[in-house]
């Protein structure tokens, strides 16, 4: 049997649209849908589903309607997703080589095929089972396995089958991609954004078609993990054009260093629009429009003044460009939550860039102290006391950071200097070959596509 045929998989390109709401999972409806239909065919099954199976149980209000018409578009968009990833890394394949297959196989790999261009989604699972089964190493049995079951929402089966594709295909970028989406919908949030993160850097996120979903996912699963500088980083996607309210209100968690995912936020809940107001503002100034951004983070002021975060947010925007209205900033977080160690740790930083070392080791400690297992607030500590002369303390506290980001530039950088003050030029030169390493990984990974 002939691999399948490429070209009666369409690949045309699929705006990002809106999110769709889910009443289980609204955040996560992203990933419902069905991955293997054609994009006609798929149209017709959703126009086919949300009318008769939606409208007729109950007589849906105009908000509710419309929200029906969007989960529909927005499954259309994320069948289109896969098809638009899984159908260049099929067709960068070499045929696969089959280990002497039987009449068995053969007459089942037609019969899964046939039924697959035919949208039987039940009967193409079954087969594809079968097939699998009886030939191990059969990849596109697997990929198609994985994305029809992922298409009907049967996320660890489809998991374990995008898992047997990878074993025999390691480098494909989108099997790791609709995978992480499976683990997220089955809250197996690390293993998802180490899947995810994994798809993005081999390039499956290199068309916008792909990178909408995707980041979106990383957003949520980044802060979900408490990493909200990484998550605000990932945001700036959404910075250009009109952001959809899911998007929003993700963006705005993030910024406001919410580790919960957004389902699990109820929709009536207040803190939905405090969320939305900062990721508007938040994006409004990733966007470069400051006066926007400027206008948007006062009017979060004035209706949330009280909001955790919510200077340290538009602080952390303004430090690179506007550290004096950076500082401004943090100060007025800390004055609303004194014990914010993060803005005590970024007050700390604004101090040392300014050569303030006295005043960057207050806050560093104070940082410290209101939470040992921050990294910038060891970093900020260490290089003051080592600037200050306590250079032993400041090592220490240097490789206590070193020991909860190893990969931190600024903490490798930071340790030559101590290590070079202190006359251990054996340590400071092996520091500065892990910052060498360090830099050529960061280019390397920023190199592909």
């Amino acid at each position: 049997m002939q691999p399948a045929k490429l070209g009666e998989l369409p690949s045309k390109t699929s705006p990002a649209g809106r999110q769709p709401e889910d009443r289980r999972r609204p955040a996560a409806s992203l990933s419902r849908t069905c991955l293997a239909k054609t994009c006609v065919i798929q149209t017709r099954v959703i126009q086919t589903r949300v009318i008769q199976t939606r409208l007729p149980q109950t007589r849906l209000a105009p908000s509710r309607l419309a929200r029906t018409c969007r989960l529909a578009l927005a499954r259309l968009a994320v069948a289109r997703l896969a098809l638009a990833i899984g159908v260049p890394l099929l067709a960068s394949m070499s045929p696969m080589a089959i280990c002497q297959p039987d009449a068995g196989f053969q007459a089942i790999s037609a019969a899964a095929e046939s039924a697959r261009q035919q949208h039987d989604l039940v009967r193409a699972i079954a087969l594809y089972r079968q097939g699998v089964q009886l030939n191990p190493k059969w990849q596109d049995g697997w990929w198609f396995l994985g994305v029809l079951q992922y298409g009907n929402n049967d996320y660890a089966p489809a998991r374990d089958a995008l898992t047997q594709f990878i074993a025999l295909t390691p480098e494909a970028g989108p099997a790791y991609a609709i995978r992480g989406l499976c683990e997220f919908e089955t809250g197996d949030y690390d293993r998802s954004l180490e899947d995810i993160e994994r798809a993005l850097m081999q390039g499956a996120a290199n068309r916008n078609r792909n990178a909408g979903i995707l980041r979106y996912h990383e957003v949520l699963l980044l802060a979900h993990a408490g990493r909200f500088e990484q998550a605000l980083a990932a945001s700036a996607e959404f910075s250009q054009g009109e952001a959809a309210p899911e998007i929003v209100q993700a963006v705005g968690m993030a910024g406001l260093r919410v580790s919960l995912l957004p389902q699990e936020v109820p929709q009536d809940d207040p803190r939905r629009n405090l969320y939305g107001a900062a990721g508007t503002a938040a994006l409004a100034y990733m966007s470069g429009d400051t006066a926007r951004a400027q206008q948007a983070f006062q009017q979060l002021f004035q209706q949330f003044p009280d909001a955790p975060n919510a200077h340290y947010l538009y602080g952390y925007l303004l430090f690179g460009k506007n550290p004096d209205g950076a500082i401004a900033e943090f100060k007025s977080e800390l004055a609303i939550a004194p014990s914010n160690a993060a803005a005590e740790s970024m007050l700390g930083w604004a101090y040392l860039l300014q050569e303030n070392y006295p005043e960057a080791q207050i806050h560093g400690a104070k940082a410290v102290a209101l939470n040992p297992q921050i990294t910038a607030g060891q970093l900020v500590l260490g290089r003051a006391m080592v600037e200050t002369g306590d250079v032993a303390n400041g090592v220490a506290h240097l490789q206590t950071a070193l020991s909860m980001d190893p990969g931190n530039l600024e903490i490798h950088l930071a340790l030559v200097r101590a290590y070079a003050k202190s006359g251990l030029r054996e340590d400071a030169q092996r520091e500065r070959q892990q910052c060498l390493l360090i830099t050529r990984e960061s280019e390397s990974h920023a190199a592909q596509p």
